[in-house]
């Protein structure tokens, strides 16, 4: 196929002119409203001049006994008051009491999955019991009724108690086999106070995530000899939990390009790695971080490395994979990993890892914390690469950016999606990456035309579940952003996103925010392409539908039922055997998203045409090409 480069720009032949294009006023939410009305947030997409934001410092124990699934914990959380309310009612976030059967849910579980949830043995709050009844705090929100109130500007200090059993079916948590434990959302939280929605009082359902503010922490786990311990933050003195000769594997790690196996599967079953004490207290820090995650065992194997993630200060980050030994894939898994970071810090999103480490974690989730990835093993390598990416592009979206994952999960999982398509390429190629992204992210919502498909992006994930909240926050959301990629070229794009990660980083975006910052930095409005793909119930359906020869050229008609704004390629074939290929933008819809006329400026006959939109695929492809009789 040859490009002659025969096209003049395209004439768009249209019943509205882009001289009369409107500004469009999105759709905002009462609650959001309140937020721009209140001056905390501001509608040059900058954080407002009223912004504010709570924290909490929290130094945790637990205590893990393998194969007694019994988990102990306590803590000390200071929590901070930094808005402008009096809070009276806090919410305490208790989220592995989503294993009580009692509790709303979205799905049965087996008997494996289901436990009594978490005990809390006691709760004080600035040293004072707290007399509302403990045993009522068995759901994963829960009001708490303070004693005295907490001003603003002030803090309290709660101490806290519990004890849980780990559930036998692991899903984000549990007992990966009897000796393997994956401890997430294990301690009693306070939950997100916001600017637009005041206490995050949401129930944690499985189908759903996360919404966390920015924290400080310490946290102690405390397991017998012979245990190793993975986990979110700094590990302090490495050298006392670890015998020497595995102690320096560690250390050499932290430096080292190549692919250093600290703890083989034969030296984990000789008893020799950790330090002997009866019992070993790994110790743990971070900062200004939305969570702490952590796994334990006593045989899997421990491959560590690390990569080089800012080129300007050659910074490293250590990247580790604990897993058992069987599973093959896991034993390239650092390099995967590596890969990852080296390619997200360096293309897209293109702003350096912002942790000192990453591990991947062989269980059976395929599911992102800050620092930590707990994913599934797989016979297909790529695949495995492609979920490790996928989970570690959160990093960024959600945990760099503070987002709502439970009510805007498009806002973390439709860019993680993209970035996890973008990265593909290097590693096995367009071709695969194109077929992978199409099967596994874009096909079940084109090729699904019933009604609950083409709910609004924007809709709150709090109001979707199943393959509603599915489609619409990773593929659908993931497809706009590609699609507005395009629209703006790499450059602009570019500018644009690291402007709005620049303004919101270790913040709580919203939508809007992210709409408003594109928009400022654009020096254009682009209400017109957010209401095409967030606000509508539009689908991607394009229709030649019928070429006309003319004096001048041939006008092609391409009509588009579904109304979405998406990028296609034109391929126009001549008479003469030769092919014109032109790319069209998302920009070719904004002054009508429903119809088109492209003159080809080329006095040969057409013999035949053809819309490609790759991996925008069309719901019905039948009507995409046109062919002379």
């Amino acid at each position: 196929m040859r490009t002659n480069g025969l096209f003049l720009p395209l004439l768009i032949l249209c019943c509205i002119g882009f001289s009369t294009i409107q500004a469009q006023n999105l759709y905002m939410p009462a609650d959001i409203r309140k937020a721009y009305e209140k001056g905390t947030r501001s509608k040059d997409g900058m954080p407002g001049k009223n912004y504010w934001q709570n924290k909490a410092r929290y130094n945790i124990e637990i205590i893990a006994n393998p194969p007694d699934r019994n988990i102990r914990g306590s803590e000390e959380i200071v929590y901070i008051n930094s808005s402008p309310d009096t809070i009276r009612k806090p919410e305490l976030k208790i989220f592995v009491n989503s294993h009580r059967p009692t509790v709303p849910r979205e799905k049965d579980y087996s008997p494996d999955y289901n436990t009594t949830g978490v005990k809390i043995e006691s709760l004080l709050i600035n040293g004072k019991p707290y007399t509302g009844s403990l045993e009522s705090l068995e759901y994963t929100s829960n009001s708490l009724n303070l004693a005295t109130p907490l001003m603003p500007g002030d803090s309290m200090r709660l101490s806290i108690k519990w004890q849980y059993p780990l559930s036998v079916q692991s899903d984000r948590e549990g007992a990966i086999d009897p000796t393997t434990f994956f401890l997430a959302y294990f301690y009693p939280r306070i939950a997100v106070y916001d600017d637009y929605n005041g206490w995050d009082r949401q129930d944690f359902t499985e189908g759903h995530e996360f919404y966390s503010d920015f924290n400080d922490y310490t946290v102690t786990v405390k397991v017998p000899k012979n245990f190793v311990v993975w986990g979110t933050g700094t590990l302090h003195q490495p050298e006392t939990l670890l015998q020497e000769r595995f102690a320096d594997r560690y250390k050499r790690s932290m430096t080292s390009d190549e692919v250093i196996r600290i703890a083989s599967k034969d030296e984990m079953a000789g008893k020799k790695v950790t330090a002997q004490n009866e019992q070993n207290s790994w110790r743990f820090t971070a900062t200004a971080i939305p969570d702490m995650t952590f796994a334990i065992s006593d045989h899997y194997t421990w491959d560590a490395s690390s990569v080089i993630v800012d080129p300007l200060t050659q910074r490293r980050a250590s990247v580790q994979a604990a897993f058992n030994d069987t599973a093959a894939d896991y034993h390239h898994m650092v390099r995967f990993a590596g890969d990852a970071l080296k390619w997200f810090s360096n293309n897209w999103p293109g702003i350096p890892y912002p942790y000192e480490k990453m591990t991947v974690f062989q269980g059976y989730a395929g599911m992102e914390y800050p620092m930590m990835a707990n994913d599934e093993t797989y016979e297909d390598t790529v695949f495995s690469r492609l979920v490790a990416a996928h989970e570690i592009a959160h990093t960024w979206m959600p945990f760099y950016m503070g987002i709502n994952e439970t009510r805007f999960g498009f806002m973390d999982e439709g860019w993680a999606t993209l970035f996890e398509y973008l990265s593909g390429p290097p590693f096995y190629g367009q071709e695969m990456a194109d077929e992978l992204f199409k099967g596994f992210r874009v096909t079940g919502w084109t090729k699904d035309r019933s009604g609950d498909m083409d709910i609004p992006i924007i809709t709150p994930g709090t109001s979707l579940t199943g393959k509603a909240l599915g489609n619409n926050q990773y593929g659908k959301a993931a497809l706009a952003y590609l699609a507005l990629k395009d629209l703006l070229g790499d450059a602009q794009f570019r500018k644009c996103l690291h402007a709005y990660m620049d303004r919101w980083h270790g913040k709580h975006p919203i939508p809007w925010d992210f709409f408003y910052t594109f928009n400022n930095v654009n020096e254009k409005s682009l209400d017109w392409f957010w209401q095409n793909w967030f606000f509508s119930t539009n689908y991607m359906d394009l229709e030649l539908t019928q070429v006309i020869r003319k004096p001048k050229g041939s006008e092609v008609h391409i009509s588009n039922p579904g109304g979405m704004a998406i990028p296609f390629d034109l391929i126009v074939t001549y008479v003469d055997g030769s092919v014109e290929k032109r790319h069209l933008t998302p920009a070719i819809w904004e002054a009508d998203n429903k119809r088109i006329v492209l003159t080809v400026n080329n006095k040969k006959a057409v013999k035949s045409a053809l819309i490609d939109g790759g991996v925008f695929l069309d719901a019905n492809p039948a009507n995409n090409s046109y062919t002379a009789q």
